[in-house]
């Protein structure tokens, strides 16, 4: 077994209803995220694929990422892709003090415009949940994930997996970076295929209570 879930389950979501884990089910709109970009080859070759079926993502960036390549940051918010803040240095809530965890997501801030946000590796306290709360931040989980980080992990495995696992409301993880981008090459083009046949929609996280568009 995988020391990461491959969905989440409505049951398990429903525990911890201040995140947004995925949109309404009555709906065929889907919600792909790309996290830990932008990227100048990765993020492009997103982009790309994006515009050829007509889909629109979130993309969760890493603050120091947007500052060394603002011209890709302002390429996906051009083409009218939806941006999160991811931290600026990507860190792990469970490993970082609570100030140095909220100092490095203000720091983001200042090159991220968006209320957005989606902690590294899914990990996240409720103490600093409840303070990014408060500052106005909607904290974006997901429901499915697509293993295009795991190096062990084959190409089919991941596809079969994402394909399996996405329904109404789906909140979707890849990740446009150089570790990813093997798989997510051959994967991305795939699954958006399989989301134009199956009739989905693939729309932005807006900030609102809850995705219930």
């Amino acid at each position: 077994m995988r020391w990461y879930p491959d969905t989440i389950k409505d049951w398990f979501s429903s525990l911890f209803s201040g995140y947004l884990w995925h949109g309404s089910r009555d709906k065929k709109i889907v919600y792909i995220t790309f996290d830990d970009g932008p990227h100048p080859v990765v993020t492009r070759f997103v982009l790309e694929q994006l515009d050829k079926y007509d889909c629109k993502a979130t993309f969760f960036c890493i603050g120091d990422c947007v500052q060394r390549h603002p011209e890709v940051y302002k390429e996906l918010q051009a083409a009218g892709h939806q941006v999160g803040n991811h931290t600026f240095h990507h860190l792990n809530s469970w490993k970082t003090s609570r100030s140095m965890y909220l100092n490095d997501i203000d720091k983001a801030r200042e090159v991220i415009d968006s209320q957005l946000f989606r902690p590294p590796y899914g990990r996240i306290t409720p103490q600093i949940a409840q303070k990014l709360s408060a500052k106005g931040y909607k904290i974006v989980l997901w429901d499915v994930l697509s293993g295009d980080f795991d190096l062990k992990r084959s190409t089919t495995s991941c596809l079969k997996n994402i394909k399996k696992h996405t329904r109404n409301g789906s909140i979707v993880v890849f990740h446009d970076s150089e570790k990813a981008f093997p798989k997510l090459e051959k994967i991305l083009p795939e699954y958006l295929e399989f989301l134009k046949l199956k009739g989905f929609q693939a729309k932005v996280i807006k900030h609102t209570a809850s995705t219930r568009q």
